[in-house]
């Protein structure tokens, strides 16, 4: 189900203050959310896609995402319901506890 007016800014709102950015970089309208993760090398981005994957599989709710090296850029939203959905909320604050932000 997509997010209500009310719940956007309960639990949107807290994710675009930690990094998130609303849109798609290819489609800055459409209703998704999206953040670009660095890290150290290849074998940690690595490693926080597979526990991402691992996640999203569990959730049966996958990511769009694009890998170089040590960057991990992610967008997330629910074609099912053409937007955010609570699947993108809570993946999203997964990703953000997985890179330890």
């Amino acid at each position: 189900m997509k997010l209500l007016d009310s719940e956007r800014q309960n639990f949107i709102e807290p994710l675009l203050k930690n990094g998130w950015k609303l849109g798609d970089p290819d489609d800055p309208q459409r209703d998704a959310i999206n953040k670009e993760f660095r890290f150290r090398n290849f074998v940690d981005a690595f490693q926080f896609m597979t526990g991402v994957a691992m996640l999203a599989e569990k959730a049966d709710h996958h990511p769009e995402w694009f890998n170089v090296y040590s960057k991990v850029h992610i967008t997330w939203s629910t074609h099912d319901c053409g937007g955010l959905s609570m699947l993108d909320v809570t993946l999203a604050e997964a990703c953000d506890a997985m890179a330890n932000i």
